[in-house]
């Protein structure tokens, strides 16, 4: 029987509440580090240890490290700042990579605690040509990404492999795709996009790709790295590259509708996105595109999983039972109706 505690940063996010309800449904030991007074706390599974404090506070994460003699701990680190707009931020800084490298020290500190899973990004990961698959790296070099969240998350992880090489920490790096799925209850944009598609609002798209996967699946992944993955070793989390145009008619077609057919290139979108920048600084609105948001439909997408379903036993599933799920999981949550959900009534 397994008797570690697992700890677990970022438990009250999207990926961090999935895993910790994973391993809680496995009858794991979970402690979960949260801020304090995070919203979220409500949602993380009653059987979980609550442990409050802030990453960028080293002091504070010392409770949840803290375990009588003689219990192991494995550390998954899930927490991180996202952002989606490029310009620099010292909060990603502060909390992505010195957050990281407070994680590193407590787990070095504590010797009961065997392993430390980093959830990085395939943002670290410098992007290729189109038509090359992109696969792990051994060195990560924050220059080379595209965006400030990419940075710190790069940065992050050569943090971690420096610790393995240099300081003898037991730690994998998994670097998930975009998270979609049941039980995002922030919202995040792909959750809006679907609600826009069911509820009729969405009639156009811009003609990109991307590469998102099952949140289940990208939390399975991440537990299976905690015994499986090996030291020092990277590992991809991705699906397979999809049109935005196939996406969003996968959608409809569940939906009942009509595909879409109007679809913005690319590059006219790329136009598009520089002038609501520009607009947004003069309105203070958020605009509705953003040059980030297409270079990142216009990027490669398309990542080598190989290693991770190999050594991992790393799967995903079709798009269309996570889209399927994400609507039934919206109308038990009043977001959505039957109404909306068209023929899957």
């Amino acid at each position: 029987m397994d008797e570690r505690v697992y700890l677990v940063t970022g438990a009250a996010g999207f990926l961090g509440s999935t895993i910790t309800r994973q391993l809680v449904e496995q009858g794991k030991r979970v402690r979960a580090f949260v801020l304090a007074g995070d919203p979220a706390i409500k949602f993380i599974p009653k059987e979980a240890e609550i442990v409050e404090g802030d990453l960028t506070d080293i002091d504070s994460l010392e409770p949840l490290f803290a375990v009588p003699e003689g219990t192991k701990t494995v550390m998954l680190h899930i927490a991180s700042f996202v952002s989606v707009k490029p310009e620099f931020d010292q909060r990603l800084v502060d909390i992505n990579v010195g957050g990281c490298k407070n994680v590193i020290e407590l787990c070095l500190r504590h010797p009961e605690c065997e392993k430390m899973v980093y959830c990085s990004s395939i943002g670290a990961i410098p992007e290729l040509p189109m038509g090359t698959p992109i696969a792990e790296v051994d060195y990560f070099d924050e220059t080379k990404v595209v965006g400030c969240y990419s940075m710190t998350k790069a940065w992050a992880s050569q943090e971690v492999l420096d610790a393995v090489h240099h300081r003898g920490l037991n730690a994998c790096i998994v670097h998930p795709s975009g998270i979609m799925g049941p039980g995002d209850y922030a919202m995040s944009d792909i959750t809006q996009t679907i609600i826009s598609i069911f509820s009729g609002e969405m009639t156009s798209g811009v003609d990109g790709t991307f590469n998102i996967v099952d949140v289940r699946d990208l939390a399975a992944g991440c537990i299976a790295a905690v015994d499986k993955g090996r030291c020092g070793e990277c590992y991809i989390l991705a699906n397979e590259v999809i049109a935005f145009r196939d996406f969003l008619n996968t959608a409809i077609k569940l939906r009942g509708g009509e595909p879409v057919k109007a679809f913005i290139p690319i590059e006219v979108a790329g136009i598009m996105g520089s002038v609501m920048e520009a607009a947004s600084k003069i309105t203070g609105n958020e605009p509705l595109l953003t040059s980030f948001n297409i270079y990142n439909l216009g990027r490669n997408n398309e990542f080598d999983t190989t290693k991770a379903r190999e050594e991992l036993g790393y799967t995903t599933r079709p798009y269309e039972e996570t889209i399927s799920d994400m609507v039934a999981w919206l109308i038990e949550q009043g977001v959505l109706t039957d109404e909306t959900n068209g023929s899957n009534k």
